[in-house]
């Protein structure tokens, strides 16, 4: 959790796990550097989808296929999952993951660069997980909600930056600043838009989640 690593330690402690193939594709995406959500962000996640109860959920940034599984295990009966992923290497393994978890045919995985890939899609989405390019987050904001109605949920992972996202421009390295410049602008973008509601919890990498709401 940013800012106490007491208190992550002590929540990651209680965790029994999400099921022994899951299990194995965090161990073996760690040991890789494969990056996938952090322990309270999974449990987070689970619990959030559990509570929305999505039918349609979108993701953005499929890694290694981690995510999806997981919430796949609590979402509800019919429903489905679009992910999207870049980098073939990735793509290969969360195919077999997903094959190997039965998935195939509640999981679709779209291949290819998320801002040409929101483009493609049709109808509207009850649960987005956004976890890809943390520079891109502002640009692809305009078709994420364009595909959230009413009562939809957006999740965003790892909007705090490990702390850095509190520093000054110049406080952070210059290969980070054109992000963290973004990444400010997206939470206030999150923060100001009338038709979302927003909280920002700092849990794991910090996360924003934002509820689409009816303009009066």
């Amino acid at each position: 959790m940013t800012g106490d690593n007491r208190i992550a330690d002590y929540i990651r402690s209680l965790e029994s796990g999400h099921g022994d193939l899951c299990d194995q594709i965090a161990r073996e995406a760690r040991k890789n550097h494969v990056p996938i959500i952090r322990p309270e962000t999974a449990a987070f996640l689970k619990t959030m989808v559990a509570i929305v109860r999505p039918l349609r959920i979108l993701e953005v940034g499929t890694a290694v296929g981690y995510s999806a599984l997981l919430m796949a295990q609590v979402m509800p009966e019919g429903a489905s999952i679009v992910t999207m992923e870049n980098y073939a290497p990735r793509i290969a393994q969360a195919r077999r993951n997903f094959r190997q978890a039965s998935m195939e045919s509640r999981i679709t995985l779209m291949e290819g660069d998320a801002g040409e890939l929101l483009g493609q899609l049709s109808g509207s989405y009850d649960f987005i997980f956004m976890d890809a390019a943390k520079g891109q987050y502002l640009h692809w904001l305009p078709q994420i909600l364009r595909r959230m109605d009413e009562g939809a949920v957006l999740f965003s992972d790892n909007v705090l930056q490990d702390g850095d996202i509190l520093e000054s421009r110049f406080a952070v390295q210059r290969r980070d600043r054109t992000i963290h410049a973004r990444m400010r602008e997206y939470l206030y973008e999150l923060k100001h838009r009338p038709e979302l509601e927003t909280s920002v919890v700092p849990v794991g990498d910090g996360v924003a989640l934002s509820v689409k709401r009816r303009i009066s």
